[in-house]
């Protein structure tokens, strides 16, 4: 059997993968949000109850496409029999946000502050 190598790092595509076509690009929806994803990204999501070190896995496929843009598959609104998986690298809060509310002339300030709870994930594969 012959590999078929990509352009890209010399990645071997190995066969059985939807029609030999590597995906590339995936938008997932995790959090109440869409994500614009490929292999190998690092993203900063919502907070996942998922301890540092393991492997998640997201079943909310919106669209996967070919890095041409030729082969796009578009879910309804979910694709089915479609995984990716990554794994979480760390869990933590970002940076302190202000809130203030303020009205003139009346006395009247408060400030409030927030640290967003998220977690950092790396891409592994489309399965």
């Amino acid at each position: 059997m012959r590999a078929f190598i990509s352009h890209k790092k010399g990645i071997p595509l190995r066969p059985g993968r939807i029609g030999m076509t590597r995906y590339m690009f995936a938008v997932i929806e995790t959090g109440g949000k869409q994500y614009l994803i490929k292999t190998g990204d690092t993203l900063k999501i919502e907070k996942l109850e998922v301890e540092e070190g393991k492997d998640v896995v997201f079943d909310k496929i919106l669209l996967l496409a070919s890095e041409d843009g030729k082969d796009v598959k578009i879910g309804t609104p979910y694709l089915a029999g479609v995984e990716i998986s990554a794994t979480v690298e760390k869990q933590g809060r970002s940076k302190k946000i202000r809130v203030v509310k303020f009205k003139n002339k009346i006395r009247y300030k408060k400030v409030q502050g927030h640290k967003q709870h998220f977690t950092r994930v790396k891409v592994k594969e489309v399965k």
